[in-house]
């Protein structure tokens, strides 16, 4: 049984500053190793349950962050940009199942660094009119390969979304929210404990899971943070602009509304 763990930051128990997210200073040095370590539990866990192969994909910013020489040694790491499926590259190898370790509230909820793909550039994102998060979206992306969620980790705002959305995933609550950047957090060693027992008996019970599906062709309805950004992506001619920050487009698939949301972050950094 093959299992991929994806694994951003901002859901790591501890963190709660931009800070902590970006590279050059000592606070992002201390939570990209506790990124790691919450990384490793799950790898444990998998392993525990019956996983016989675990792939670990570094889903924060450069995708750069998690520390290799730190890894369980059983498992394997995917590392750098750019890549075609994003925060659920190594999917398409024939995974069982996928866990969302770290992960983070959609953009305008009250989540703990909460955004979604660009936070300067999408407040909102809607597949058929569905309003997702980059765990719906990647959710979604798994399910088209036929790979169901299994484990999802994050602050108390992240779960409750995304347990409506995926209601047989199995969840640990690393911290509650009390605000964009204040909440109260499990220590580093209790969110590890924590995800390595959520990890193993996920895997146990895998044959519960379901696959999030979202029907093809895909109509992709996105809202800007500023009218700027519509300006730029709209020098696309896939997009239509339906008012000042508010665009659509259409995918055949949700891998490829994927990949064109990812075009449009990596375009954004014209702005800055």
């Amino acid at each position: 049984m093959k299992i991929l763990i994806s694994t951003d930051i901002e859901g790591i128990a501890g963190v709660f500053h931009a800070e902590q997210t970006r590279a050059g200073n000592g606070e992002y040095e201390r939570a990209r190793a506790w990124m790691t370590a919450e990384a490793n539990a799950a790898v444990q866990g998998a392993f525990a349950g019956g996983a016989t192969q675990v792939l670990v994909n570094d889903s924060h910013g450069g995708f750069r962050n998690l520390l290799p020489d730190q890894l369980d040694p059983r498992a394997r790491v995917v590392l750098g940009k750019p890549r075609y499926l994003g925060m659920m590259a190594g999917v398409e190898t024939g995974c069982d199942g996928v866990f969302m370790i770290g992960y983070h509230g959609r953009a305008q909820s009250r989540g703990v660094l909460a955004h979604t793909i660009n936070s300067s550039a999408f407040a909102r994102v809607w597949l058929n009119g569905q309003e997702l998060g980059e765990a719906g979206l990647y959710a979604a992306l798994a399910g088209e390969f036929g790979v169901p969620v299994l484990l999802a980790s994050g602050d108390d705002v992240f779960v409750q979304e995304t347990q409506a959305l995926m209601p047989w995933v199995r969840y640990v609550e690393t911290k509650s929210a009390a605000g964009f950047g204040s909440g109260t957090t499990l220590s580093p060693a209790a969110a590890r404990e924590a995800i390595a027992a959520a990890a193993e008996t996920a895997v146990r019970e895998r044959a519960r899971a379901s696959c999030l599906q979202i029907a093809a062709p895909v109509t992709c309805r996105l809202q800007t943070q500023t009218s700027a950004h519509a300006d730029l992506f709209c020098q696309w001619p896939a997009l239509d602009r339906i008012d000042g920050v508010t665009l659509s487009f259409g995918a055949d698939s949700v891998q490829s509304a994927v990949r064109m949301l990812n075009c449009l972050s990596a375009m954004s950094f014209m702005l800055k």
